[in-house]
């Protein structure tokens, strides 16, 4: 590829609003650290930025064609590491992470991307899944790393897989009735599932109907919930960064796990609704950018790979950003670009790293239109 090609194919929009991103959760990172002294997290977050951009040029780099001949065996490791997570240490009384001395490593980041290669690779050249019979593969490939991440137990990891499976499985061309049938089985499958989770679980859900505006946190399971919302309040319009902060007590602004899973509640704290509704215009300006991407390519592995990462990623932003104003229970999940950690922010990296990928090469194969409709 000459230069020319390159810098007319270059996503630039994509960095372009990736680094937007970044600098905003790393503002309200370091805003955590002044609220709460307990800690400098933005100085890491920056080492953990330099990392993730080494993966991001490498995801981009390597020809995206050849991640085909692996995304099998780069699964079934991926799954060995979801069971290895279970002879680690415990941490807040759940199995996540493998110690690596200089981070800790979360399989489950990995396993998301590794699950998107392999799903891609079995449906790219395949029509069996428009028959009720060619849809086991892809289930169980979807429910085998599922069932291993709730045993760690990770709730909000385990739901990001099956948008996923849905969006490549329609992207393919599986039969939208299919897929309707499926989704209203598993709606009808509820109660089942409700007697399976833990009573954590249960008290999540239950606290998002019984929550309450103002007046002092409750003591249970929805103290999260309350203080994330009381940040978002105290952040006002257009936040402490222009009006000030309007309370010197600490404890108002205490929140647990602020600069990983509510990363949102401490920008609408600095930034207020202005700031919070910016950043839910960049995450639809870079959707809208993948999409455009996964519809201008050809090559069947390529387009599926897109579509994977959109659903992952869209999903993520989605439930976050829901949970920390009361629309949906709260779940531990990251905010993809923004919230502290480096396993989270290398794999959404190399997530992005893929799509430049495949921006750069569009048109390896020839390949059946995308997004077939047809019956």
């Amino acid at each position: 590829m000459n230069e020319t090609a390159f810098i007319q194919r270059m996503p630039w929009a994509i960095i372009g609003i990736a680094m937007l991103l970044f600098g905003v959760g790393l503002s309200a990172i370091a805003r955590g650290d002044e609220l709460y002294q307990l800690g400098e997290f933005a100085p890491r977050q920056r080492l953990w930025a330099v990392m993730s951009v080494l993966a991001l040029i490498a995801a981009a780099t390597w020809p995206y064609q050849r991640l085909k001949w692996v995304a099998y065996p780069a699964y079934a490791v991926c799954l060995l590491l979801l069971i290895v997570v279970f002879f680690c240490p415990p941490k807040n009384y759940a199995h996540r992470w493998i110690p690596l001395g200089f981070m800790n490593m979360q399989p489950s980041e990995l396993a998301k991307l590794a699950y998107i290669a392999a799903l891609a690779r079995y449906l790219m050249h395949r029509d069996s899944f428009r028959h009720w019979y060619g849809l086991i593969v892809p289930f169980v490939l979807t429910f085998v790393p599922i069932a291993l991440i709730l045993k760690e137990p990770d709730l909000g990891t385990s739901l990001l897989f099956v948008p996923v499976l849905f969006a490549m499985l329609f992207a393919a061309g599986a039969r939208p009735r299919h897929l309707l049938i499926i989704s209203m089985l598993g709606m009808l499958a509820a109660p089942v599932l409700w007697v399976g989770m833990s009573a954590e679980q249960k008290s999540r859900i239950v606290s998002l109907f019984t929550q309450q505006d103002g007046g002092e946190a409750p003591d249970d399971d929805g103290y999260h919930l309350h203080q994330a919302k009381r940040l978002h309040a105290l952040g006002g319009v257009w936040g402490s960064w222009l009006t000030g902060q309007p309370l010197k007590s600490r404890r108002a602004y205490h929140l647990p796990e602020s600069r990983t899973d509510f990363v949102f509640s401490l920008i609408g704290e600095r930034y207020g609704l202005v700031g919070c509704l910016g950043v839910l215009l960049l995450y639809l300006l870079l959707f809208a950018r993948l999409l455009i991407i996964a519809g201008s390519t050809r090559e069947p592995f390529g387009r599926l790979l897109i579509v994977g990462i959109i659903a992952l990623l869209g999903s993520q932003a989605a439930i976050n950003t829901a949970m920390t104003v009361g629309l949906l229970p709260i779940t531990g999940m990251t905010l993809p670009l923004m919230s502290y950690g480096g396993s989270s922010l290398i794999t959404t990296c190399l997530a992005l790293g893929l799509v430049i990928n495949v921006a750069l090469r569009p048109t390896y194969d020839v390949s059946a239109e995308p997004f077939r409709f047809d019956e």
